[in-house]
């Protein structure tokens, strides 16, 4: 990872959101941010008032802006004392950075989930796997949310892998939603509004992610009531319905070649005997949605510790998936279910992509430099 400056937790990551990159830099101090792309100032601001009062600063910038300038540099002052009148502030300081848009012709790319809180081998796979143009961060990189330090292991594992100078997406997992910070991850994880699911395009790749929330029922006894994932899944049942409609902007957009849906949970796996009746009958409408109108590439997962690929119509297809679902996280811990795919003990197993000419190469890479499989997914580019 490239030198950082002592008031930064890492170098700034680069996550990918609608048409918009939003520039996050974990601090370990009180700071007031902006970044400069192309001769302008995108400030880290509410109402007109710089933030200091946090521990993750955020700067949205336009995706072709910052795909132009090839560059982008963090400005910022340290705060000594901020007070009513005349606080107390640093001059300015400055860190500079390169950022490498992804080409239209193809991209690779490596998919990281369920590290809980492992940072060296999901990185050590990553780079095992070779040069990436982005990267999918799919939940449950924190074991869970009771500590807010837990944040910073998501930016961590993206900063040593792109060095703050390629896009990453981001997604929820479960486990993200456990401890008393869980309600305050948005503030310190990409978001669309503070809504944890949204479009993306990088190149001439476009994405959904997709957030299933919990795995087990609202009402199950590890929750003790604090969650509502039933009516949130719904709220996103309307949002993928918008998209729909907008499929001259989204998926259908001039360029687009690939589609992709990012979620942490493989939610067309799901039996009845492990959500509710309610919650079943939402990923059957999520899963229709997908099959009859946006027809997605592929799926990519994380959730079940394990590393596979799940066709159309195979047994673990019962909500009917539009495309190659492929599971890639075995970090090489515990295993709840029969091995289903590739698993190594102490091993973490991610898996990288490769797409191009209508065609998508799959390899599952591990830390320990080997390549445990590898497939092709072939399909229709309009």
């Amino acid at each position: 990872m490239k030198q950082i400056p002592e008031h930064f937790e890492t170098t700034p990551i680069v996550y990918a959101v609608g048409k918009n990159y939003q520039i996050m830099v974990p601090v370990n101090c009180e700071t007031l941010m902006w970044a400069e792309v192309g001769g302008k100032c995108f400030y880290d601001d509410v109402n007109g008032i710089l933030r200091s009062n946090c521990t993750t600063h955020r700067m949205t910038v336009p995706m072709d802006r910052l795909d132009a300038a090839g560059e982008y540099k963090i400005c910022y002052r340290v705060v000594n004392e901020r007070k009513p009148y005349y606080s107390d502030v640093s001059d300015v300081l400055e860190y500079s950075s390169k950022f490498y848009s992804v080409r239209e012709d193809g991209a690779r790319f490596y998919h990281i989930a369920d590290t809980h809180n492992q940072v060296d081998k999901p990185v050590a796979a990553a780079k095992a796997f070779g040069e990436i143009d982005f990267l999918i961060l799919n939940g449950d990189l924190p074991d869970h949310s009771g500590d807010i330090k837990n944040f910073t292991t998501i930016h961590r594992i993206a900063a040593e892998i792109t060095d703050g100078e390629k896009p990453v997406v981001f997604s929820r997992g479960n486990h993200d939603m456990r401890g008393i910070y869980a309600e305050n991850i948005a503030e310190h994880t990409p978001t669309d509004k503070g809504n944890s699911y949204y479009t993306f395009r990088l190149g001439s790749i476009w994405g959904m992610v997709l957030d299933c929330g919990e795995d087990k029922p609202d009402d199950h006894i590890e929750y003790a009531h604090t969650i509502c994932c039933a009516d949130f899944r719904k709220r996103e049942l309307k949002f993928i319905k918008k998209v729909i409609e907008n499929a001259h902007k989204e998926y259908e957009a001039e360029g687009i070649k690939t589609k992709i849906i990012v979620a942490h949970d493989p939610f067309t796996e799901y039996l009845s005997k492990q959500v509710s009746e309610e919650d079943m009958e939402t990923y059957k409408k999520w899963a229709k949605l997908l099959r009859e109108y946006i027809k997605p590439h592929v799926m990519i997962c994380g959730h079940v510790h394990q590393a596979y690929i799940t066709n159309v119509g195979d047994e673990l297809d019962n909500l009917g998936q539009a495309c190659p679902v492929v599971v890639g996280s075995a970090p090489g811990t515990k295993i709840s279910l029969a091995p289903r795919g590739v698993w190594q003990p102490n091993v973490y197993v991610g898996v990288g992509f490769e797409v191009r000419n209508a065609k998508i190469e799959v390899d599952f890479v591990g830390n320990n430099g080997s390549t445990y499989k590898s497939e092709s997914i072939s399909f229709q580019s309009k």
